[in-house]
């Protein structure tokens, strides 16, 4: 019996779009759980974050990052964190929201093929790249050690972008590594909605408390999504660590740069795999846990109400 509740609870919560393609409110509150669920993963997260991120940058050890960041002090452990609290804010909200609206675009009624959630997911990556590569680009600067004297803020950051020109501003400045985020931000995308549904409705049909099948697709789909893609996430750290005219390799050379320094072995650059895993299950189980948590909520006090 409690399989069957589960699996009926699951099929309407896919139906409830499908059947109402002309409410709007729907969509809009797709916005709204992807922001909320976004910005709670990510406070929860950025401890584990920073210690990946000194890793991508000085290929060291989990332990010499952790031991850098002790000496620092506690006054520069969370700093860097609002940039990407903002941008992984809007990030849930362009993501989620944007994947809804384009999903029902390509298929006002359900249920939705594998080809029409990949597409979906694809080109809400493509819209987070154009909008968030800006923040991502003022974040890794705050967080590389090396760029702490001379740029202590985010306002001396910002400074120094927008004393370049207008073309510098956005090749040079706000949106230097963009091309490697793109391909990073829609492949993800798109993997990640092309199966967090199928992994979850397996899971459901299981008879697992409602929150479990959530937890665990977005913790295999996050983690497996990251560990494909993570010579990108490489790569872009270091490009957009660089800042000023006169320390701005090309793409190419950028990837070259990591490769040489990575000794020109693969299992280097994927050097701090175990808490690329364990951030990417922590960040995505609780992000997609926590809008499951919230759309079932909000589904629940529409019902009442109709």
């Amino acid at each position: 019996m409690e399989e069957q509740n589960n699996s009926a609870g699951k099929e309407l919560q896919h139906r409830t779009r499908a059947e109402v393609p002309g409410k709007k409110s729907w969509h809009s509150q797709a916005y709204t759980l992807g922001a909320i669920s976004n910005f709670l993963s990510t406070f929860l997260t950025f401890p584990i974050y920073k210690v990946v991120f000194r890793q991508q940058i000085h290929a060291m050890a989990v332990s010499e990052a952790v031991r850098q960041l002790w000496h620092e002090g506690p006054q520069y452990f969370y700093r860097g964190i609002y940039p990407p609290l903002l941008s992984k804010t809007l990030q849930g909200t362009l993501l989620f929201g944007t994947y809804d609206s384009l999903l029902s675009f390509l298929s006002p009624v359900g249920p939705h093929s594998l080809g029409q959630r990949w597409t979906a997911g694809l080109m809400s990556g493509v819209v987070e790249a154009v909008a968030l590569s800006p923040f991502e680009r003022v974040q890794n600067v705050l967080q590389d050690a090396r760029k702490q004297a001379c740029f202590p803020s985010t306002f001396s950051i910002l400074k120094e972008f927008n004393s370049y020109g207008l073309w510098g501003r956005l090749s040079l400045g706000y949106y230097r590594g963009f091309w490697p985020v793109l391909v990073r931000n829609s492949l993800g995308s798109a993997l990640y909605f092309s199966f967090k549904d199928p992994i979850q409705d397996g899971l459901a049909r299981q008879g697992l408390p409602h929150w479990v099948p959530a937890l665990v697709s977005g913790s295999v789909n996050g983690t497996i999504t990251c560990l494909v893609l993570y010579p990108l996430i490489v790569l872009v750290a270091n490009m957009q660590s660089h800042i000023g005219w006169q320390r701005m390799p090309s793409l190419w050379a950028s990837a070259q740069d990591v490769w040489d320094t990575r000794g020109r072995k693969i299992l280097l650059i994927y050097r701090g795999g175990s808490l690329i895993i364990l951030r990417s299950s922590v960040t995505w189980g609780l992000t997609t846990a926590i809008h499951d948590f919230l759309q079932r909520k909000a589904h629940t006090k529409k019902e009442m109400k109709d």
